[in-house]
């Protein structure tokens, strides 16, 4: 009894993992932020969206950061299917009010800003 979990778990081709991408995301990419995150954009020439999740330095301890790795994963589990696809993201946090419900507003809010979520 075999579940369907396509929107469920990233894939390793959906993740950002190579530095060279991220610093030209960094440098390249259309930005916009909000109070406490920023999001970086670039169009790839692939038919999925692939993702990243930095952490400013001094971010905490490493619980502080796993936690709010797994904030953001999950956020963006969940908005993925409501996103235009074809473009690298990186999606920034600060530390402040790291809470789930917050997350949710900020990629939202950044999703609308740079024109990612489907009207």
């Amino acid at each position: 009894m075999e579940k369907d979990f396509k929107t469920g778990f990233f894939k390793r081709e959906e993740r950002i993992k190579n530095p060279v991408e991220f610093k030209s995301l960094f440098k390249n990419g259309k930005k916009a932020s909000i109070s406490g995150a920023k999001i970086f954009i670039l169009e790839n020439a692939l038919e999925i969206n692939r993702v990243g999740f930095p952490l400013p330095r001094g971010y905490g301890n490493a619980v502080q950061r796993n936690l709010s790795k797994r904030y953001s994963r999950e956020v963006y589990r969940l908005l993925k299917a409501h996103l235009n696809t074809g473009y690298d993201i990186l999606l920034l946090v600060y530390p402040g009010n790291d809470s789930f419900s917050t997350r949710c507003v900020q990629f939202r809010t950044l999703f609308i800003k740079v024109g990612l979520l489907k009207e």
